[in-house]
């Protein structure tokens, strides 16, 4: 995975618990689900840059 990938998808991880943190203190719902989904999106873009990273290594194994 790029350096700058896993950067991006923290940052977006990151954003996403600031806006469910404020929607808490503020008791705004939305906001809070907005904070979860983002949290999610950027889980999602971790996990397939992890794959991508997987399938890379399985074809270096097969060149040898």
């Amino acid at each position: 995975m790029g350096a700058t990938d896993k950067a991006r998808n923290m940052a977006e991880d990151m954003g996403g618990k600031a806006k469910e943190a404020a929607g808490k203190v503020t008791d705004n719902e939305r906001l809070e689900a907005e904070g979860q989904a983002d949290q999610a999106e950027a889980d999602l873009k971790q996990r397939g840059e992890q794959l991508k990273d997987a399938g890379e290594d399985v074809k270096d194994a097969f060149r040898g």
